[in-house]
């Protein structure tokens, strides 16, 4: 069976829209503040916390937090002056990204095998 021209035009959908949370979760940096946040309390994290078990400075932590926000894996809440961060993950981007990755695994099975000796 082959990949047709609207397997393609899908799979291209489904990376357009997992965008925002592919470049959030791609950077080096974001991955090692999550890290940080899947072992810190539930409740949340302040920047200057985060910013205290990294080398970042606390504009740096505030930027990549943005990012993780605006992608829908971070949320924040204001309690008087204080910012507190903690992972919420919107489902369906989640899902969004499991159906992405088992579209490519799909895909693959029939994509063409280009490798010299066909290994």
């Amino acid at each position: 069976m082959k990949n047709t021209v609207e397997d393609v035009q899908r799979l291209e959908k489904e990376f357009k829209a997992c965008q925002k949370i592919l470049v959030a979760i791609g950077d080096e940096t974001r991955q090692h503040l999550l890290c940080i946040m899947l072992q810190s309390e539930c409740s949340g994290n302040r920047v200057i916390d985060i910013a205290k078990r990294t080398n970042l400075s606390r504009p740096a932590v505030s930027h990549h937090m943005q990012i993780l926000k605006s992608a829908g894996i971070v949320k924040s809440r204001k309690e008087g002056t204080c910012i507190y961060y903690y992972l919420a993950p919107e489902t369906s981007q989640l899902n969004d990204l499991i159906t992405l990755f088992c579209d490519i695994r799909e895909f693959m099975k029939y994509a063409p095998d280009r490798s010299e000796g066909g290994d």
